[in-house]
């Protein structure tokens, strides 16, 4: 999440799929695509159409459809239309087999302040101040809603999504053509000082939080929106932070680094005996903005054996740190290559910030996974390569973290 942000406007395309194990690949999900016109028709599924299923570590879309502010809105979702970057039937045309929804409390301020915001980022420096912080009350509230979002979107799916508990229950949806959903809370305002809320939420299905999101919680302090910065930007994880980073441990629960400012982050990795994980972060040596990860960081991160999502959003992926969507997807893999070389083939993936971010022009909305994929696949990532990015290696990280 960069700054709530209001309605995306995207086109809805039309094209064919199923998702399919490739037999004679070690495993590796994919679906075969095809551009068809008129009648749909089923792709061909020869070695050149095989692109491997995304699994994301990030997206917004919960906020979209509770800032609907209707009852049903889960209905939008499943059936589709046009505003947003994500709904169901686009996933599937994209090959979005699954990743992490996220739970995200606004501040007051937004999102009818985020037009501004966007403005603001769009200057060649700029320090957004941080929010204020959120009750715990408050925060409950709207966390239970887009839980509750999320439930609709399982209970009237009628089978074809699923919320995930453990790398089991992923895989076994990325094989059976069933949405793999993680439930994800950015920014902890929801945990309550004694965590009975965490126990509550995790029976619940909860499996990953962000102590922060950019603005303080009870747990941390999260970095602004400032180009250029470091990172260190403040103190690092209280008392109370501490202690939820070993509560999420004992519940085998994802602890997202993706916001917490650099002391956070190293409080985070003295206390945590789980893989370290920035769910949509990037390069801090390509784009110096607070929100991305600097060297030292991801050697920390490889040391752990844990990975980082590469984040879609404009403004951490220029160099020029600006909210501006026209971006080349050969930046991104520009920082995609430097988190390969710098974590291994192994510690990447992808997290995208659907929902709550501008993506680039290139990318559009959930459909552009393809363009993204081919793109990726020119660039020179073979086939074992590419699978790791694209799911293999969220699987791998999550097996051990959450189990199964």
């Amino acid at each position: 999440m960069v700054v709530p942000e209001g309605i995306f406007g995207v086109a809805f395309h039309g094209l064919g799929n199923r998702f399919h194990l490739a037999p004679g690949q070690a495993g590796a999900l994919v679906f075969g695509f095809a551009q068809v016109e008129g009648d749909s028709k089923m792709a061909d599924k020869n070695d050149a159409n095989r692109l491997p299923l995304i699994f994301d570590g990030h997206n917004d879309v919960l906020l979209r459809l509770y800032m609907m502010e209707e009852a049903d809105s889960q209905r939008h979702f499943l059936n589709g239309r046009k505003d947003g970057h994500l709904d169901l039937p686009r996933m599937r045309e994209g090959g979005f087999g699954g990743g992490f929804f996220a739970i995200f409390v606004p501040s007051p301020s937004g999102p009818a302040s985020a037009g501004d915001r966007y403005q603001q980022m769009r200057q060649p420096k700029y320090d957004l101040p941080l929010p204020e912080e959120i009750q715990v009350a408050e925060g409950l509230e709207v966390s239970l809603a887009m839980a509750a979002i999320l439930s609709r979107i399982e209970r009237d799916s009628k089978g074809a999504a699923k919320i995930c508990c453990s790398a089991a229950d992923i895989r076994h949806c990325l094989e059976n053509d069933t949405l793999a959903m993680v439930m994800h809370i950015e920014g902890a305002e929801a945990i309550d000082r004694d965590f009975n809320s965490l126990e509550i939420l995790h029976r619940a299905g909860l499996r990953s939080i962000g102590p922060v999101w950019s603005r303080p919680t009870l747990f941390g302090h999260g970095v602004p929106f400032r180009y250029p910065s470091s990172p260190d930007t403040g103190p690092g994880l209280t008392d109370l932070g501490k202690e939820l980073v070993k509560a999420q441990n004992q519940l085998k629960m994802v602890i997202d680094l993706s916001h917490l400012n650099e002391a956070g982050f190293w409080d985070v990795a003295k206390i945590s005996d789980a893989p370290l994980i920035a769910t949509h972060s990037n390069v801090h040596a390509i784009c110096p903005h607070t929100r991305n990860l600097t060297d030292k960081q991801l050697a920390a991160i490889r040391e752990s054996g844990g990975m980082v999502g590469l984040n879609f959003a404009c403004a951490f992926l220029r160099a020029d740190g600006q909210m501006r969507s026209d971006v080349s997807l050969d930046e991104m893999l520009r920082h995609m290559d430097y988190l390969i070389e710098h974590l291994g083939e192994d510690g990447v993936g992808i997290g995208t910030d659907f929902d709550g971010a501008l993506v680039p022009d290139a990318i559009k909305d959930v459909v552009g996974f393809n363009t993204f994929r081919e793109a990726m696949r020119n660039h020179g990532y073979d086939e074992d390569l590419m699978t790791k990015l694209c799911h293999g290696n969220w699987l791998r990280v999550l097996e051990i973290t959450l189990g199964g």
